[in-house]
């Protein structure tokens, strides 16, 4: 879902929600070289945020951008510290590049507490409006736009799911990362339970409490999980996986990376 344009700027659409960014209009003729900012709340090594990086770097190809020639990408990784990825969106914006590019929500949450006022364009993020990246999405407004990864109302899809595959559910687990947007969901996962299932919320801020929240959901009969987007969940995607095989849970991921590590579906 793209937002609306910042003001005398196109924005670029690039394949795969890898990125758009504002300022490939100006480029015109000149070579004179300009500078991104890439945050991003994943490793470095981590092979989705590889993939999202090359598919980035193929769309700025496509129309021009070249690295070396005429454009130079400043690129900062961090996973699982939060302090970290604050450091390193004030180092971003310290280097006054002509664009920023946040990697998913909780990147833009860092770059709003660094002050950031350079042009953002941003992917990944639930509800940028309700987030206050936005003042709508018809209308961005301010610095920032970008594309919204879904509206909230996909939930109620997630729970249908697990109905059909598991009839005999009456307990969902949904489990989400602390710093991200994702309990604005639970409203319509409330919703689509049937008379007589139970929504269980479990709030995670680190590995050792995701591990254990899944215990406790696979100690319960005719349980189900439901894993919401953030960065922790995609982080430790293998734990999860490895632990919903052991304890034979039914679970619906909200992206493909999750079976393609293994996990039951996804749907998004």
């Amino acid at each position: 879902m793209e937002i609306g344009q910042l003001k005398r700027r196109d924005i670029i659409t690039l394949l795969g929600g890898a990125a758009a960014w504002p300022f490939a209009a100006r480029a015109q003729q000149t070579e004179r070289v300009r500078r991104i900012g890439v945050l991003i709340a994943l490793a470095e090594s981590d092979p989705e945020g590889q993939l999202r990086v090359a598919a980035f770097r193929r769309g700025l190809q496509s129309v021009g951008w070249t690295e070396a020639r005429n454009i130079h990408i400043d690129y900062r990784w961090q996973s699982g510290d939060a302090e970290r990825l604050r450091t390193f969106a004030a180092e971003l914006v310290g280097m006054k590049p002509d664009v920023i590019l946040a990697g998913n929500q909780t990147a833009v949450l860092a770059l709003q507490q660094a002050n950031n006022s350079t042009p953002t364009v941003f992917v990944q993020v639930v509800d940028p409006v309700a987030a206050g990246f936005v003042a709508s999405l018809a209308r961005p407004g301010g610095h920032m736009t970008g594309f919204a990864l879904y509206e909230y109302s996909i939930a109620t899809k997630w729970v249908e799911m697990l109905k059909d595959l598991a009839p005999r559910t009456v307990r969902i687990a949904v489990i989400y990362d602390s710093a991200s947007a994702a309990p604005g969901h639970l409203p319509q996962l409330e919703r689509a339970l049937s008379p007589g299932m139970q929504l269980v919320p479990s709030s995670v801020h680190s590995r050792s409490e995701l591990e254990e929240a899944i215990k406790r959901v696979g100690s319960e009969p005719n349980s189900a999980l439901i894993v919401l987007a953030g960065p922790l969940p995609a982080i430790h995607r293998d734990l999860i996986v490895m632990m919903a095989i052991k304890h034979r849970l039914p679970l619906v991921y909200p992206f493909r990376y999750y079976p393609v590590a293994g996990g039951l579906l996804s749907y998004g």
